[in-house]
């Protein structure tokens, strides 16, 4: 089915037509109003006549008034409240004067313009123009406040992508420093065919992580098939050491997280629980249902937390410090209160357990 090419515009979309609209309509109205009102108290139609022009004079005098609003609102505040009273009773008397001739004209009885007459006049108008140089006002106002709302979020996005950014970056330092070191004891080992297939893969992984942006969001597809790239690399170190294992629930394979979210997790597993035995560890990644949730767990069979004291706390991974708290970061970054991130430890191993909201994949939003 097609879009509909017809969408509801807000009002205010395009001040300049607003305001015309609102000034045809609004003297429209107070002409009805008027004309409603005199033809009610049985008068003849020619007295409908001085109400168009003052209905005439009004909206003139008050497209005059806008101007002057305009480069009040610019001013300070006792400028513009000063200025604009003064505008306004000014105009009010223009106008005042214009419907009493226009009244002692039509009426030959009377012969002159009188006082009692001209202060009438002078109400009529003040109030009109009250009304509608409040209104104007109200209405700038509003739309001031709507658009600091409207920058407010702007800067509010702009600051969160850009700390999404840096906590993202903050991971590359750490993975190329572990990896280089690896190569570099392969190339000094002359296992100089290992090292090639290391840079291979390397090059691959890192290629993945420059083409897309810091802030993209992937599936939970593409981010398992970027943990086999990196493990492929850690495989080249560890042989049969590292045994991962994957459980992804096809319901959830499109399911979206920030990129390169669960990287630091096994990396964890790798340096805490394969590297200092000697019989090596399994790590395992699995995401499943959970209600509305979709919930993973990164696990390893290494040592606990308190099992040794070789596992660092939940607040860094190797010693840097970024890692874990980098996680919850970006969690709460992406997802505000609606995620949980919780550890497990045991002697027989440690897992962490995230579970974020079940948001399918949106192509415009998900990176390559």
């Amino acid at each position: 089915m097609s879009a509909n090419p017809f969408q509801p515009q807000p009002f205010f979309a395009d001040k300049n037509r607003a305001f015309w609209n609102l000034q045809s309509l609004g003297w429209a109205g107070a002409f009805l109003l008027r004309a409603s009102s005199t033809l009610a108290n049985g008068q003849s139609l020619s007295s409908l006549v001085p109400v168009l022009i003052s209905t005439v004079t009004g909206y003139s005098v008050t497209l005059l008034i806008a101007v002057m609003f305009r480069w009040l609102l610019k001013q300070r505040p006792f400028i513009t409240w000063g200025a604009s009273i003064v505008a306004v009773v000014a105009a009010a008397g223009l106008c005042a004067f214009i419907d009493a001739w226009v009244f002692a004209t039509q009426n030959q009885s009377v012969d002159s313009i009188g006082v009692q007459l001209l202060l009438g006049a002078f109400y009529l108008n003040m109030t009109l123009l009250g009304a509608w140089s409040a209104l104007y006002y109200a209405i700038n106002f509003y739309l001031t406040v709507e658009e600091q709302a409207d920058q407010l979020l702007r800067l509010e996005s702009q600051a969160s992508s850009a700390q999404l950014a840096m906590l993202r970056y903050q991971l590359n330092p750490h993975f190329l420093f572990n990896t280089l070191n690896s190569i570099s004891t392969l190339v000094l080992l002359k296992q100089t065919d290992r090292a090639n297939k290391m840079l291979s893969r390397l090059s691959s992984f890192l290629r993945y992580t420059l083409t897309n942006e810091p802030t993209a969001q992937v599936t939970i597809e593409q981010e398992v098939e970027t943990l086999k790239l990196y493990l492929d690399i850690e495989k080249m170190r560890f042989e049969d050491r590292l045994r991962p294992t994957f459980s992804i629930d096809p319901a959830v394979a499109h399911a979206r997280l920030p990129s390169l979210l669960l990287q630091p997790l096994v990396e964890n597993g790798i340096k805490y629980a394969v590297t200092p035995k000697e019989e090596g560890a399994e790590i395992s990644v699995s995401a499943q249902l959970a209600g509305e949730n979709v919930r993973i767990i990164v696990s390893d069979t290494g040592p606990g937390l308190n099992e040794g004291g070789s596992r660092p706390n939940i607040e860094s991974v190797g010693g840097t410090g970024v890692g874990l708290a980098n996680i919850k970061e970006r969690l709460a970054q992406a997802f505000g209160e609606r995620q949980s991130f919780e550890t497990r430890s045991s002697p027989s191993g440690f897992s962490v357990i995230i579970e974020i909201p079940l948001a399918m994949e949106e192509p415009s939003k998900v990176a390559a």
